[in-house]
């Protein structure tokens, strides 16, 4: 194989409200936190310890108006993107590294506004593209 290949697919959760900025000529950027996590027994104590892994996502103009607009603290998301390193000169000087993923697609799993709607119609089936019981985890 000669190509290379910079993918990446997670699932997990919000760990804060997606923030938006703009940019002259109308294009923006968003930005938010995604906490992914395993769990697995620790075998000389048989304790269950949880790991999380922290993710900082980027999504652009209209994909980041849809996520700004739908998504909340603690919803599920979807996210096929790819790694994308960078870095900056701080005010002070000092050079800052950071790893982001740069989101191509994206499916909304459930929202808290999915939830609060489905408390008033129960009947209402949820809506999503993905097979919630047919993942790994």
């Amino acid at each position: 194989m000669n190509g290379t290949v910079n993918k990446v697919i997670l699932i997990g959760y919000l760990g804060d409200e997606v923030k938006l900025h703009y940019f002259e000529g109308g294009n923006c950027i968003g930005r938010f936190q995604l906490a992914t996590h395993e769990v697995y027994i620790n075998k000389t104590t048989n304790e269950k310890i949880t790991s999380t892994e922290w993710h900082t996502i980027v999504v652009r103009n209209k994909a980041a108006e849809l996520c700004e607009k739908y998504l909340s603290k603690g919803d599920k998301i979807y996210i096929e993107g790819r790694i994308k390193s960078r870095q900056w000169q701080a005010e002070d000087g000092t050079t800052k590294h950071t790893s982001e993923i740069q989101v191509v697609e994206f499916t909304f799993l459930n929202t808290k506004k999915d939830s609060e709607n489905n408390k008033t119609t129960p009947s209402e089936p949820q809506n999503t593209n993905l097979p919630i019981n047919d993942l790994p985890f």
